[in-house]
Formats: C-alpha cells, structure tokens, sequence
C-alpha cells in the first residue's frame, strides 16, 4: 500500500516524507496503525499549487486550503483520517512526529532536516492509516556527510546560535536591510544546506512563507 499512497500523492504533487507506527500512549492516534507525513513534491510544486483555485480566488491561507482539499481527497482514496498541521489548539505534534520517521533529524542549527528536503522540510498534512502497513527503510541524516556545515554560519543574525531560535532578531533583519534576501529568496540558512540547494524548491515559495512569517511572527 506504501507505493499505492506514493504514487497516487505524487500525482497531486505531494510527496510522503516519512511515516512511523503509533503507539498505545499517542494520544488522539486510537485505532492508526501507520502515519504518513506529506509535504511538497518537487520540482513543481509551486507552478501547480499557485494555479489552483485556493490560490486564484484571493482568499487567506490558500495554501492550508488547498492542503485540507488535497488531503481530504487523498484520504478519502484510501480509507485514511487526516491531521493538518495548522489546525488547533490543541496543535498535532508534527515536530515530534517528524522525528519519529528517522526521515527527519535535528540539524546543527536545531531546524528539522530531512534526507531529500533538506531544511526545506515541510508537511502539510498526514494521513492516517487502519493498517500497520511496511515502511522503506529510513536513509541517514544528511548531515552526517556534511563536513561545512554551512547552515552554522548562513544567518546574517546569528539567529540560531542560542539554545533557542532567536524569532525577533530574524524578523527584524528581513524587515529592515534584509542583508541575505531572506524575504526575496528564503531563510539564508535553510538555503546554505546542500541537500535543501538540490530539492529543488523555488524561491517564490520560499518567499511567501517568509512574507507571511514576517507579517504574523509565525
């Protein structure tokens, strides 16, 4: 069934990302014997989604809009439930939930980095599976061949250095001089890992999420 959900989310431009098998402790999972997490699947995944009615109608949050109908449908093929990632409180522990994929790792800037996506890495929804069914096995972290670690020094603001991520020092760089085009181009920092530069997201994408970002503090 894996390569069943594969390749039918691949023909909605999404990719799954990773999956884990619940436990009886997951609050909220009774009755799930596999999640899948999906995140965007490039290259293309911009071109399309722009171009679909959530995004044509000019309405907020046409990306988690598009997301919830995709999924729905997605779901709906497959006798799944679904969980989003911007639906709460209470708020599903994607952070948590990514890690147990070991598909998805804490990368040297505590930003989640995943094998393919790099820190790029995003979900936009998860599907919820009746079944224990197999999964692939997991590669390795893709940080464990990178010797640079060009993601530890690509903030203009050092915004990753603490223990913490540093949320207003980052909005105020792209708010005011912006020395790395993070607003225009996406996260410096995300941008430096080699795995993120060859997903192949656009830098349009990157972009409306930072405006956002910028706009909520979010």
């Amino acid at each position: 069934m894996y390569d069943q959900i594969t390749t039918a989310a691949e023909a909605r431009h999404l990719a799954v990302l990773g999956g884990f098998h619940p436990e009886r402790k997951d609050i909220g999972l009774d009755g799930i014997g596999t999640i899948l997490l999906l995140g965007p699947h490039e290259p293309g995944f911009w071109p399309h989604v722009t171009q679909t009615p959530e995004f044509l109608d000019y309405e907020r949050h046409p990306i988690d809009r598009w997301s919830r109908r995709v999924l729905t449908d997605l779901a709906g093929q497959f006798g799944a439930r679904t969980y989003f990632p911007f639906t709460g409180p209470p708020y599903h522990p994607f952070y948590q939930w990514a890690l147990r994929t070991q598909r998805c790792h804490v990368s040297p800037i505590n930003l989640l980095v995943h094998d393919t996506a790099g820190l790029f890495a995003s979900f936009r929804g998860a599907l919820g599976l009746a079944d224990r069914i197999k999964l692939p096995p997991p590669p390795a972290s893709p940080c464990i061949t990178c010797t640079d670690q060009p993601c530890v020094t690509a903030c203009p603001v050092d915004a990753f250095s603490g223990e913490f991520y540093d949320v207003d020092a980052c909005r105020g760089a792209i708010g005011s001089d912006d020395p790395k085009a993070c607003l225009s181009r996406g996260c410096a920092a995300r941008r430096a890992c080699p795995a993120s530069q060859a997903y192949g997201r656009l830098e349009t994408q990157s972009s409306f999420h930072m405006r956002i970002f910028l706009e909520n503090g979010s």
